[in-house]
């Protein structure tokens, strides 16, 4: 892909075409998110209804089209957001006021530079990519820690200290999760461990690393603060908690860091524990005339698993009822640390015997 790219200019400097390039598979990776991070609050919206028993958005239509009605909802929230005053409280530091938004949104969308989409599409294929991914992820911490304390709020700064104590606490499961995964492949590239997985359904991680795709997406859920971990903007205890005084793109940041996270966990889960792009189908099916490229490998295959676990966030939501914050932070330290770490012995042990057909390197 890049060679035929870069073919496409062959007036310009090899250096600034390159760069070009780059910029083209940026723009390629970053608008399709922004939209489906608008869209996914539509989807909540409309899952959460009919789990509910209602309709959900219904009013906004798009291209003036009935069967459209609510589809513009979206849309119509931007607006609404992009045409709202920021109002800086006073006692604010406002440099870091209006920059911690940024530092939340940012890592999460920096992070699919190293998601591979397909065998051949990625932005950087890395060799330490899931080292990159812990790093950036580590990073959106600082984002909801700054905003609290910038605002100069004691209800912005005690939720900033409930949040960042449960993705701290959540965080090192979280790695030792994927620790496993490191071990099982042998590899730090993600498009490395896809490949570990090949073979049929039974051979993706998810089943010898059962327990470690568990609290990896369960960890996940809390990291993003998503219900039932919401507790850091629990409207009943503490009014919204860390973004309480942000109004328009400010909060329209935040909200957007929430969504794209949650889509990089459901694409990562995908990833590590579920193949990826491969197949769940058998591999001669995709032999078959016309039909055979919908069932072989593919990007749709991946976009499929990590839709069914967006889902997952979604219906978690209209389930669970919010947790108490000493019930969160037992279930991180007390349940997930120590399963965590039993895990990585007994993955480790499985590695050195070569059991089949997981961890037979031969």
């Amino acid at each position: 892909m890049n060679e035929w790219l870069l073919a496409q200019a062959p007036f310009l400097p090899p250096s600034v075409a390159a760069v070009m390039v780059i910029l083209f598979k940026i723009v390629l990776i970053v608008a399709p998110l922004m939209g489906c991070v608008a869209y996914l609050t539509l989807a909540e919206r409309k899952v959460i209804g009919y789990m509910q028993v209602r309709l959900g958005p219904n009013r906004v239509s798009l291209l003036g089209l009935d069967f459209l009605r609510g589809w513009g909802q979206p849309i119509a929230d931007a607006l609404k957001l992009m045409t709202k005053e920021i109002i800086v409280p006073s006692g604010a530091n406002k440099f870091l006021f209006l920059a911690a938004p940024i530092i939340a949104l940012a890592p999460a969308l920096a992070a699919w530079a190293v998601v591979p989409f397909g065998a051949e599409m990625t932005l950087a294929n890395i060799n330490a990519g899931l080292l990159y991914i812990l790093a950036l992820t580590s990073l959106g911490v600082y984002g909801i820690i700054i905003a609290g304390w910038a605002s100069n709020s004691k209800y912005a700064f005690l939720g900033a200290m409930r949040s960042a104590a449960q993705i701290v606490s959540y965080e090192i499961a979280m790695g030792f999760a994927l620790v496993c995964v490191l071990v099982a492949a042998g590899s730090l590239n993600l498009g490395e461990i896809v490949e570990a997985q090949r073979g049929n359904v039974l051979t993706w991680f998810w089943l010898p690393l059962f327990p470690m795709w568990l609290i990896y997406f369960i960890s996940g859920v809390a990291e993003t603060n998503r219900a039932p971990f919401d507790v850091s903007e629990g409207e009943s205890e503490i009014v919204a908690g860390f973004h309480v005084e942000y109004a328009g793109m400010a909060f329209a940041l935040f909200f957007l860091a929430e969504y794209a996270n949650m889509i990089l966990i459901a694409g990562l889960t995908a990833v590590l524990f579920f193949g990826g792009w491969l197949s769940p189908l058998p591999a001669s099916w995709g032999d078959w005339p016309f039909i055979g490229a919908l069932v072989g490998d593919g990007i749709h295959w991946f976009l499929i698993k990590l839709s069914f676990f967006l889902f997952c966030f979604l219906w978690f939501r209209a389930t669970f009822p919010r947790y108490r914050y000493d019930q969160i932070m037992r279930l991180g330290w007390k349940v997930f640390l120590p399963i965590t770490i039993v895990w990585i012995v007994v993955t480790a042990t499985a590695v050195v015997l070569e059991l089949p057909p997981w961890f037979d390197r031969a």
